[in-house]
């Protein structure tokens, strides 16, 4: 995960391009049907009782997938789609099928993790693919690090509601969305930042913590240490980047 960027609701427009940006748009379009599938096979397959759990997991997919194509109609750059952003696509997916059991009151399970553990295993699959086809964009910066927001939160709202872990756990799900509300009243905080290999690990971390939180039956004293350890890495890797700004802001 990355705050180097701004926010996506304030996508930074490019020359337009209609016939060129037309040709990704379609193709994005087409790919998030088939996502959508994946989204309802997944949600009945994490054990969802009913349509209502699944349809606010699809309910999810479709609200991010129309905000991401807004998105692009207005800033992606390039004539091709490519398979860097249908990877992106795909971890979108994936994220939003966990909301179903998580809506259905399914508790912690394998089933969950898993998927999580896919999610996760193909993060930086998308960055490597983008710069292997000369696709490097700030839309597909921007789209992976807020799939990587997004499951973070599902995932910590997860942990919490199957009584794996207290409270507290809630804190690893939020630092990005309470980041971008700080930077709505400290404009210097929405500055770009050096692209850091810390800041990457410190998200492996974060994520690969509260996927850790999916196990069945997790003894509390070790979610609460893996928790602990995850915090004080986040607030590490903020706390640099905040003191990086601050010292630079205007």
């Amino acid at each position: 995960m990355s705050i180097a960027y701004p926010d996506m609701a304030r996508p930074v427009p490019h020359a337009p391009d209609p016939g060129g940006r037309l040709v990704p748009l379609r193709r994005f379009a087409a790919a998030a049907g088939l996502g959508a599938v994946v989204v309802v096979g997944l949600g009945f397959g994490l054990k969802a009782q009913g349509w209502l759990p699944v349809g606010a997991a699809l309910g999810v997919y479709v609200a991010a997938v129309v905000l991401v194509g807004w998105v692009m109609a207005r800033s992606y750059p390039h004539r091709a789609l490519g398979l860097c952003n249908l990877v992106t696509l795909l971890r979108l997916a994936l994220t939003s099928a966990l909301v179903a059991p998580l809506v259905s009151g399914s508790g912690a399970q394998w089933g969950v993790l898993m998927v999580a553990a896919v999610a996760l295993a193909l993060d930086g699959v998308d960055g490597w693919l983008a710069r292997r086809q000369h696709l490097v964009s700030h839309f597909g910066a921007r789209f992976d690090m807020e799939v990587d927001a997004g499951l973070g939160l599902v995932l910590a709202v997860s942990a919490f509601a199957a009584g794996s872990a207290g409270a507290a756990v809630l804190a690893l799900g939020m630092p990005r969305y309470v980041f971008a509300a700080a930077g709505r009243v400290l404009p210097w905080l929405g500055a770009p930042l050096p692209d850091r290999i810390g800041r990457k690990w410190v998200c492996v971390i974060q994520i690969g913590v509260l996927i850790g939180l999916q196990v069945p039956g997790l003894p509390v004293p070790l979610a609460n240490a893996a928790i602990a350890v995850a915090a004080a890495a986040l607030c590490w890797s903020f706390g640099r980047d905040i003191l990086w700004l601050w010292r630079r802001r205007a």
